[in-house]
């Protein structure tokens, strides 16, 4: 469990320092993958203002690092705000695994993109 710790610690040290890296062209919501090993995936979500990320789920827990702060919805399938997270800019935050068979999508209600990185585990 140590070598767990370890490297959850590792992944997080990395990408606190990332800034905002936008695509060439129109921007636009997505997840770009950070890096992957034996105990973490990590990526960096954008979440532009009325462009939500597509319905998913996490099956195991995971932190996040927000690069810019902002509030985002966690919605379901019908649209119903299941919960509602403030980000501060800087700060980690930890997300535990969604229940069995649920899926969310999340939204930025607000005016300017959410930016955050997130280290999700492989196993709990």
């Amino acid at each position: 469990m140590n070598h767990l710790k370890t490297a959850v610690a590792v992944g997080l040290a990395f990408v606190a320092g990332a800034g905002t890296m936008w695509t060439q062209g129109q921007p636009r919501t997505r997840r770009e993958p950070q890096f992957e090993n034996e105990y973490v995936r990590v990526w960096k979500s954008t979440i532009l203002p009325k462009q939500p990320l597509t319905l998913h789920r996490h099956d195991h827990g995971r932190a996040l690092i927000s690069l810019n702060g902002g509030k985002l919805d966690v919605v379901d399938s019908a649209g119903k705000v299941l919960d509602t997270y403030r980000w501060e800019r800087g700060k980690a935050y930890w997300l535990g695994p969604d229940p069995a068979g649920a899926h969310h999508a999340d939204v930025n209600n607000g005016t300017r993109p959410i930016e955050v990185i997130v280290v999700e585990l492989k196993k709990d």
